[in-house]
């Protein structure tokens, strides 16, 4: 069984219902495409979270070296990460009872996305939320 992505109703739906947004990887340097996005949904009204080591803040808001660090609800993960590390993120979301993760246009780890979805989580893959937000909720 392949993995499919949500169809557009349930991702304005994941959109509409999402208000805080964890960036695993989220770059300090605002040349890089994690930067770029996270900003913009910033912009769009989303409270970003920077996930990553040894940095202490990014657009603003404090980082935390990991997913389990955050203090508060996180409604959505994104990742900014190589393949090989998204089981392990997963793994994390799964164990934080995270309710959703999007995965970022050319990302794919497709056991590790089918793994979150038997776990009850939301998920989008190899897709760009911004991209997908400026399409879905914009026009």
């Amino acid at each position: 069984m392949n993995f499919e992505n949500p169809a557009d109703d349930a991702l304005r739906a994941l959109l509409n219902g999402v208000k805080t947004i964890a960036v695993v990887g989220l770059s300090p340097q605002p040349a890089r495409p994690s930067y770029h996005v996270a900003q913009a949904m910033q912009r769009y009204g989303y409270r970003i979270v920077p996930v990553r080591p040894l940095v202490d803040q990014v657009l603003g808001e404090k980082a935390y070296p990991s997913l389990a660090d955050i203090p508060f609800q996180v409604d959505l993960v994104d990742v900014f990460r190589a393949a090989e590390h998204v089981p392990a993120i997963v793994e994390q979301c799964l164990a934080l009872h995270l309710p959703a993760i999007w995965i970022q246009e050319g990302i794919v780890a497709e056991t590790a996305a089918r793994e979150a979805q038997a776990g009850g989580m939301a998920v989008v893959m190899d897709r760009c939320l911004l991209k997908e937000y400026v399409r879905l909720m914009t026009a």
